[in-house]
């Protein structure tokens, strides 16, 4: 790569940098710290970090990830190595989190390299070659870094309708995988004091107003315009239509949030309220990840952006990839269900399998016939207490839904569900929720490799984003495995909390 360093910058820093990807590049499948590589080339820690992502675009972590996971899919490709001794060589503690983000990174499971016939994403180790110049606006290069869907027209129409709906999911599924980074990138471009300084304003105006909002607002007019042409041959999923006009809205600052409204309403009609930090902060959100399940202090009018292009995506690609997910299981019945106020009635177990306990406690919520729910099976329910997964672990509980207000017995705990969002982030839950039954080979549906958390967890989410249903997370998250049969006889249904509006 080339990178232009502006004057009176430490030349010192380049050379460090290039001994320190070398340094790395020696030790991928050894454990390597921040420190450590901050150490080996004689620099503060907070500084390294700083100016390694200056002048890479890539943090750390990121780089070393990257190449990680890069090598990874070449072992996996070329050698006959079983995916549980590649994670342990490129220090994974796990299959399942190897799994994951190999998913993340190659769009593609471990499992599935051989058989799929994808391309896998390579990072290739970094190089500086050094030229001292002024340069452009880091932002122009994050804007190109979205991956915009640009359709030859002259191919287009050699296609199928089919296929020219395959093309778009295609075109999903590759900005699934860039864009939450680069929405990220302008979040930590809107924070930057340095590049708001008023010098700076009217390019600054420019790259967001004409560069993202407009660009991202011709880019979902041209969708429309693709989908509607394709609708009569009855390929397009119609949620697709109901994302992007959602999209539209929050684009001109219709965000669910009424005070960050008003806040976007007064930067579209005066940008020079951008040199104020408190109000670019509002803007910008906090970066959530690549999979947007970061905890966000702030949740700004680019995380609500970045939510949005994500459902216009989820709608093109997710029905293809629920139906690949049902590889030896199939989903028999799926609906939504909002029921009045429950009860849940239960207690968190470490130990999972502890049949004796279960039995016992079992028949005390049995000897409660009296106070039905409406749903009355046994269920293993989880949540986050209302917060995100990378704040709060996951708590597991056995129970059962019962009527609300019903007493709760010595010795159990339970949950209040309501049937309306109170406002509020955790306990009461909201009583609304996707409800899948399934049918086939047992294991394969609760399946773990390749899918973030089992195969029944993922169809049945997959399912919701593919219809545009939204999901309470964090505030009001909660999902549950659903033993129709009784708790000993292993789960076949799941449940997934919802925000059923308009449905």
């Amino acid at each position: 790569m080339q990178f232009l360093w502006n004057r009176g910058e430490h030349m010192d820093w380049l050379q460090r940098i290039n001994e320190s990807i070398n340094y790395m590049e020696t030790h991928l499948m050894e454990e390597l710290s921040i420190e450590q590589i901050s150490n080996y080339v004689f620099a503060s820690k907070s500084n390294f970090q700083r100016v390694f992502h200056m002048v890479t675009g890539v943090t750390i972590g990121e780089y070393i990830r990257n190449r990680r996971l890069s090598l990874a899919g070449q072992d996996l490709l070329l050698t006959d190595n079983k995916v549980a001794d590649i994670a342990q060589k490129y220090r994974y503690d796990t299959s399942e989190s190897f799994s994951k983000a190999f998913l993340r990174f190659h769009s593609i499971s471990p499992s599935d390299v051989k058989t799929s016939g994808a391309v896998l994403r390579f990072f290739h180790p970094l190089s500086i070659n050094i030229s001292i110049r002024g340069g452009f606006n880091r932002a122009y290069q994050q804007i190109d870094e979205f991956c915009w869907n640009n359709l030859d027209e002259q191919i287009i129409k050699t296609l199928t309708d089919a296929e020219k709906y395959q093309e778009l999911v295609h075109w999903a599924i590759t900005a699934r995988g860039k864009n939450p980074g680069v929405f990220d990138a302008l979040t930590e471009w809107l924070l930057d004091d340095i590049e708001w300084c008023e010098d700076k304003l009217n390019e600054n105006e420019q790259i967001l107003m004409q560069g993202v909002f407009a660009r991202f607002s011709e880019q979902n007019k041209q969708l429309r315009r693709y989908l509607s042409e394709l609708r009569p041959a009855g390929v397009v999923n119609e949620a697709v239509f109901k994302a992007l006009d959602q999209f539209n809205d929050q684009l001109s600052g219709q965000v669910p949030d009424e005070r960050l409204q008003k806040v976007v309403a007064q930067v579209l009609d005066d940008f020079s309220l951008m040199k104020q930090r408190g109000i670019r902060e509002q803007i910008a959100g906090s970066i959530t990840g690549p999979t947007g399940t970061d905890h966000a202090d702030i949740y700004g009018f680019i995380n609500y952006l970045k939510e949005c292009d994500a459902e216009v995506q989820w709608a093109l690609f997710m029905p293809d990839k629920v139906k690949r997910q049902q590889n030896g299981f199939k989903v028999v019945n799926y609906e939504y269900k909002e029921m009045p106020g429950m009860r849940f009635i239960g207690w968190e177990d470490d130990d999972l399998t502890d049949s004796e306990l279960q039995g016992e406690r079992f028949r005390v919520l049995d000897a409660m016939n009296g106070d039905p729910s409406g749903f009355d099976y046994d269920i293993l329910l989880s949540h986050h207490e209302g917060l995100s997964i990378d704040v709060e672990p996951v708590h597991l509980f056995w129970g059962r839904f019962m009527r609300a207000d019903t007493p709760v017995p010595k010795g159990f705990l339970s949950f209040d569900f309501l049937p309306y969002h109170d406002g509020r982030a955790g306990i009461p839950y909201i009583s609304q929720f996707a409800y899948a039954e399934f049918s086939g080979d047992y294991d394969a549906m609760h399946k773990t490799e390749g899918y973030d958390i089992s195969a029944m967890y993922d169809v049945t989410r997959n399912i919701m984003l593919s219809q545009g249903i939204t999901i309470p997370y964090p505030d009001k998250y909660w999902t549950a495995e659903v033993f129709k049969n009784g708790y000993d006889k292993g789960s076949t249904a799941y449940m997934f909390s919802a925000e059923l509006i308009d449905t």
